[in-house]
C-alpha cells in the first residue's frame, strides 16, 4: 500500500517525518525520495538487524537519522532530535516484517522450521520457547485467546502443558505440529497454528501495549497539519488505532452550554478519508497485504 501511504503522509519537501517501523526501508526510500535537501527522516526499529540496515542507508543518504529503538520511545527520539511538535508525519506500519517471518532462525513462522524464539529485540526479553517452558495453563489460554482470538484456546494449551512435560517445546515445527493435534477441525486455507503464532508473538512483544503507548506521543510530536498513517494487519491492531483516533477527534466530553472551550480542550486529531485497504493487483503481488488496513489522521491547528 505505498502509494496509498505516501498519499496519507502528503510528504513535503522540507518536511520532518518519522518512520516508526523501518523493517528493510521500503517506505523510508519512498519518504526520502519526496524530501529535498532540507527535509529529515528519522527512523526507529527495535530489531538489530533492521536497524542495521538503517545504518547502511544511512551512510548513503544522511537525511535519514536512524534509531535503535522500539516505537514506544517515539517522543524521546523525537525530542533528541529537537522536533517536539514539529513533525510532519509519522508512519506506523504494524505487526512483524517480511524479513522477519522468512529468516527461520526468528521463530516468527509456522512454514519454516527453527528456534522458537519471536522477539523482534533478540537482545532483550523472554523468546517464546522460555515463556511456553513455564507459563501456567491458564495464562497460555487467556494469551490464545486475547491476542489470538483461538476458539480452540483451552484444548491448546492443556496438550502444551502435557506434552512439555514429557519433551521441551523448542522449535516452531514442534508448536505447529502439537497446536494441529490439539484443534479437533481445520479451517479451510488456514493453518490451524495460524492464531497461536499470532498470539504468541503480541504477546511475547507487548505488541499490543506498545501500539497504545506510541499513539498519544506521535499527536504529542506533530506539528499543526502534520498527518499520521497506520497500517495495521489484523483486527486487534486496527480497533485499537481506529478508536484512538475517533476519541481524539472527538475530544473531551464538555457541557454542551460552555459559551467559550479553551484551546487545550478542543480535539486534537481528525480523520482523513476513511479507512482503505489493498488493492486486488496489490494483494496478488503481495498475498501478506490482503489483512492490511490503512488508517490516515491530521492533527489540527
Amino acid at each position: 500500500m505505498l502509494s496509498q501511504v505516501m498519499t496519507g503522509l502528503n510528504v513535503c519537501a522540507e518536511g520532518c517525518y518519522v518512520d516508526a517501523t523501518f523493517g528493510r526501508g521500503g517506505h523510508s526510500r519512498a519518504i526520502l525520495n519526496g524530501l529535498g535537501a532540507e527535509g529529515r527522516l528519522l527512523v526507529l526499529d527495535r530489531d538489530a538487524q533492521a536497524i542495521a540496515a538503517a545504518q547502511v542507508l544511512a551512510q548513503e543518504d544522511q537525511r535519514l537519522i536512524p534509531v535503535h529503538c522500539s516505537f514506544a520511545g517515539l517522543e524521546s527520539a523525537v525530542r533528541e532530535q529537537g522536533w517536539f511538535e514539529r513533525v510532519d508525519g509519522v508512519l506506523l506500519d504494524l505487526g512483524v516484517s517480511s524479513p522477519q517471518l522468512d529468516d527461520p532462525q526468528r521463530g516468527f513462522s509456522f512454514l519454516r522450521n527453527g528456534p522458537l524464539d519471536m522477539r523482534m529485540d533478540t537482545h532483550s526479553g523472554l523468546d517464546a520457547a522460555s515463556w511456553l517452558a513455564t507459563a501456567e495453563e491458564y495464562d497460555i489460554t487467556h494469551v490464545l485467546k486475547v491476542f489470538g482470538e483461538e476458539r480452540f484456546a483451552r484444548r491448546i494449551a492443556r496438550k502444551l502443558v502435557e506434552v512439555r512435560a514429557e519433551t521441551p517445546i523448542t522449535t516452531t515445527h514442534q508448536l505447529a505440529e502439537l497446536i494441529a493435534t490439539a484443534v479437533p477441525f481445520k479451517e479451510k486455507h488456514k493453518h490451524p497454528a495460524t492464531r497461536s503464532f499470532q498470539a504468541i508473538r503480541i504477546f511475547i512483544n507487548q505488541e499490543l501495549e506498545e501500539l497504545k503507548q506510541v499513539l498519544p506521543q506521535v499527536v504529542n510530536c506533530l506539528a499543526p497539519a502534520g498527518r499520521m498513517a497506520v497500517l495495521s494487519f489484523h483486527s486487534l491492531e486496527d480497533r485499537i488505532v481506529k478508536r484512538f483516533i475517533r476519541d481524539e477527534q472527538r475530544g473531551p466530553q464538555l457541557p454542551p452550554d460552555l459559551p467559550i472551550i479553551p484551546d487545550e480542550y478542543r480535539p486534537r486529531l481528525r480523520a482523513v478519508g476513511k479507512m482503505s485497504k489493498a488493492t486486488n493487483e496489490e494483494v496478488q503481488q503481495n498475498p501478506r497485504a490482503r489483512s492490511a488496513v490503512l488508517r490516515i489522521a491530521e492533527r489540527g491547528a
